[in-house]
């Protein structure tokens, strides 16, 4: 069986204490953060968050996104620059702009190991708001062991996916048109068996659809989208693959600049 290969991706999610703040800086943020019929009172401390880090989405605004990046082991400037290039070319068609600085930037990136830093290791970023609830010691983002010899495909696959999820674009793979396709117990068995994850890491990060309803998203599920994994046939009910993305496509574009629209000329 041909499963999933190298390492993938893990958004990161907030301690559950968390949610109910996070929910309340991503509509302070956007007012479209904020699903429909959801009661104020739900932003009140002490209240329940599940619902709100289900339904709330954590997308920037429709200003753009303009975001200063910092660097928690100080690599090299030429893969500083490097990495920013991949991030910045989510601005090719949208209003989207990563600048470097030290001076209390807003996304922070690692390369930390299992061996610097175990449970913090592997390749992940906070989502789109989310990063406004982290520690600014802390970073947003891993890119494991990265450096100026990591093939130029990785940086393509890797950082431009996480720099989707920094924008707030959540896994394309959880949308319910592709879970739907999917056999439950093979999937669990086989991320367990190559990624090491527990059977409800598999059910959260692979298996647990996303609201459609508050999902701003394209219509359908894009199965090639560079924020959807890679999922073998033997995985799927129907025999046929996931063929996720390796690099951000034209319908990831578009949608990009839907949501963060460059300002007219």
């Amino acid at each position: 069986m041909s499963g999933p290969s190298g390492i993938m991706c893990t958004p990161r999610l907030l301690r559950r204490g968390d949610w109910t703040g996070a929910a309340a800086n991503a509509i302070k943020q956007s007012s479209r953060n904020k699903p429909p019929g959801l009661d104020e009172d739900d932003l009140q401390p002490g209240m329940d968050g599940e619902r709100l880090a289900l339904d709330v989405t954590r997308y920037w605004g429709v200003e753009g996104v303009h975001l200063t990046v910092g660097f928690i082991d100080t690599p090299d400037t030429e893969l500083r620059r490097r990495i920013l290039s991949h991030f910045n070319a989510w601005g090719t068609a949208a209003n989207v702009q990563f600048v470097e600085s030290q001076i209390e930037p807003r996304v922070r990136v690692a390369r930390w190991t299992a061996q610097e830093a175990p449970g913090q290791d592997g390749y992940w970023s906070n989502l789109g708001t989310d990063v406004l609830a982290i520690r600014a010691d802390r970073p947003t983002m891993n890119l494991e062991a990265f450096t100026m010899r990591t093939a130029d495909s990785e940086f393509h696959r890797v950082v431009r996916h996480e720099a989707g999820h920094t924008l707030g674009f959540p896994h394309e793979h959880m949308r319910q048109g592709i879970v739907a396709r999917l056999d439950r117990e093979r999937v669990i068995r086989e991320f367990m068996r190559t990624q090491g994850w527990t059977r409800q890491e598999v059910v959260d990060q692979v298996l647990t659809p996303l609201e459609e309803s508050t999902l701003l998203g394209t219509p359908t599920a894009e199965s090639d989208s560079i924020m959807c994994y890679q999922i073998s046939g033997d995985l799927t009910l129907d025999g046929k693959p996931i063929v996720g993305g390796t690099d951000i496509t034209p319908t990831d574009y578009a949608f990009a600049a839907e949501v963060y629209p460059k300002p007219p000329r």
